[in-house]
């Protein structure tokens, strides 16, 4: 569903037609479950050889690669945080939503146009999928307020509860 800068899609997003998209990535950045490993075999061994040259990557933080094998000509990879279900989540919050900032900030630098997000933290990493989704909307439509170099931020949803979640929070905040 298109809400102007912003869509919702369920799908794959390694088939996105994008200048960018981002990888759910754990620490060291060599793959992993999930989109990352998918992300990853899409890209072909290419991608292996430049994330090993980057070192890893600390929570909140993003790195860019080429593409490779993708339909994007790069891939914001950031790592998320882990969700602990203590205390307020404060902490988790705060550094999920700089993976949505920095991977805008990198996309933005090196002259994208389009970028594709996936749920962030979402999988294997636990964080509630609500809360992961409000974050997200927040900090992309904050970002688009204050730039108008990017056409497009696609979230790419995996499974229907997912996309109809983004949907209807995307909805209530735009009156669609």
């Amino acid at each position: 569903m298109d809400f102007g800068k912003i869509a919702v899609v369920e799908g794959d997003i390694t088939r996105q037609q994008v200048d960018v998209i981002v990888n759910a990535a754990n620490a060291s950045l060599l793959g992993g479950g999930g989109v990352d490993g998918a992300i990853h075999r899409a890209a072909g061994p290419g991608l292996l050889e430049e994330c090993r040259k980057l070192h890893g990557c600390v929570t909140g933080e993003a790195k860019i690669t080429g593409g490779y094998r993708l339909p994007a000509r790069y891939v914001i990879h950031t790592v998320g945080p882990i969700w602990s279900g203590q205390g307020d989540g404060s902490r988790e919050d705060a550094e999920l939503a700089s993976c949505y900032r920095r991977s805008l900030e990198l996309a933005v630098q090196h002259a994208a146009k389009t970028i594709a997000f996936p749920a962030i933290s979402t999988g294997a990493y636990g964080f509630p999928l609500r809360r992961a989704s409000d974050i997200a909307i927040r900090e992309v439509s904050a970002f688009l307020a204050g730039n108008t170099t990017l056409d497009k931020v696609i979230f790419v949803c995996f499974g229907q509860s997912a996309y109809e979640l983004y949907v209807s929070l995307l909805s209530s905040k735009t009156g669609l």
